[in-house]
């Protein structure tokens, strides 16, 4: 039988796939159909970038940040090089700094954690709900003291986070959070919620990752918010403090979305919504595959939810085996996130512990999810995933 060699990378987890049938390799998430539907539309964005010969910022950059603010329902919207770099920008325009705690969660990469510290400040964990993977509010109003600057909890997987009903608003973290900005680590969320993510609290922040809903062909991000100074002092944190050319106010960076990055994103951003949209339906897919499956938890599909990930969990065996099994199978799943960020070896025994977080991590399975995945592959994915845990469960 014909065999082929596929690689998968991302930020969490690093897999060499070698020697499998062809028919049966499905991966993470495959973007080949994707780009091909618009691929006429993206050559001719990138041309038209390469005939104007302006490839920092300028007018393509400008016309993606105005088209996402008018999606997203904010007022202001500043193109970065980076998630990453929303997050600290946003921090930094905030004036976060030395001395500051802000509340986030730990069940998150580690980039929502990273930015905190390297704008001086202290992350202090609050750990998350079992049900939605997201921040506890209860436990956010706990920790909230006179150092907190900010709280920043995380949309994982594309599910808004601070609403224990289940409503997709946040209006029970803002109700916790009384006033203290709320900076939204939408980097898996462009779409998600109503009103939409990046439009719920003081700022957004979003990624441009390759794997995202909302995917660049490269490294990009984005800074949502309806606050004057904050965009100010964001688009002057973004070009070494400039406010005028060769006129630096700040110690900034260098964190432009470049040009062919965002015209790419404005075609993209043309068909979020459908794309969004039949995540949903693969999600029900899934949904409707997995009913019955005692071992298997799977997640919520509540209002305004676009699985970025479909993430279930397998409390009762061993998840990592169940993994190399399904691998075996020629499916190839992931775990989002083995290792909460309060018990990384950055930080050795700085921080407390968050008990459901720590369980949770251990648990989670991450099956196979993009767009335009076909009813058979998922049925693929249920078949090697039963099998798998009916092997290790004998």
């Amino acid at each position: 039988m014909k065999t082929v060699k596929h690689q998968v990378t991302n930020r969490t987890n690093n897999i060499k796939i070698e020697n499998m049938p062809e028919k049966k390799i499905i991966p993470p998430i495959d973007l080949q159909e994707q780009t091909a539907s618009i691929r006429q539309e993206i050559d001719e964005a990138i041309n038209r970038v390469i005939d104007t010969g302006n490839f920092i910022l300028g007018d393509e950059v400008a016309l993606f940040e105005s088209d996402c603010a008018e999606h997203i329902g904010s007022k202001h919207a500043i193109g970065l090089n980076s998630g990453t770099d929303a997050l600290v920008i946003a921090l930094r325009a905030l004036g976060v700094g030395e001395g500051d705690e802000v509340v986030t969660s730990p069940f998150t990469f580690f980039a929502t954690a990273e930015a905190i510290c390297l704008v001086g400040a202290t992350p202090v964990f609050a750990d998350i709900q079992e049900s939605s993977f997201n921040i506890d509010v209860c436990q956010v109003q706990d920790l909230i003291n006179k150092r907190t600057k900010a709280i920043m909890p995380v949309h994982l997987y594309g599910r808004i986070a601070g609403s224990e009903d289940g409503k997709p608003d946040m209006s029970n973290l803002k109700e916790v959070a009384s006033g203290i900005p709320i900076i939204e680590d939408a980097c898996q969320a462009f779409g998600a919620g109503s009103p939409r993510a990046g439009a719920l609290g003081d700022i957004g922040c979003f990624s441009f990752y390759p794997t995202k809903n909302l995917s660049a062909f490269g490294d990009g991000g984005l800074l949502t918010t309806d606050d004057e100074s904050i965009a100010i002092k964001s688009r002057m944190l973004r070009q070494h403090g400039e406010k005028s050319r060769y006129n630096n106010e700040l110690l900034g960076y260098n964190s432009r979305l470049d040009a062919i990055q965002a015209a790419i994103l404005r075609v993209k951003l043309k068909h979020i919504d459908k794309w969004n949209m039949q995540r949903r339906e693969a999600a029900e897919r899934y949904d409707s595959l997995l009913n019955g499956c005692n071992q298997v938890i799977a997640p919520e599909i509540t209002c305004g939810h676009i699985f970025h990930q479909y993430t279930i969990r397998i409390p009762n065996l061993d998840r990592d085996k169940v993994k190399e099994k399904m691998y075996e199978k020629g499916v190839i799943s992931m775990v989002y996130y083995p290792i909460p960020a309060n018990k990384l070896p950055v930080f050795g025994d700085r921080f407390p512990d968050c008990p459901v977080s720590e369980r949770l991590s251990k648990e989670v399975l991450s099956l196979p999810i993009w767009p335009e995945i076909k009813p058979e592959q998922q049925k693929q994915v249920v078949e090697a995933l039963l099998q798998s845990i009916s092997e290790i469960a004998q």
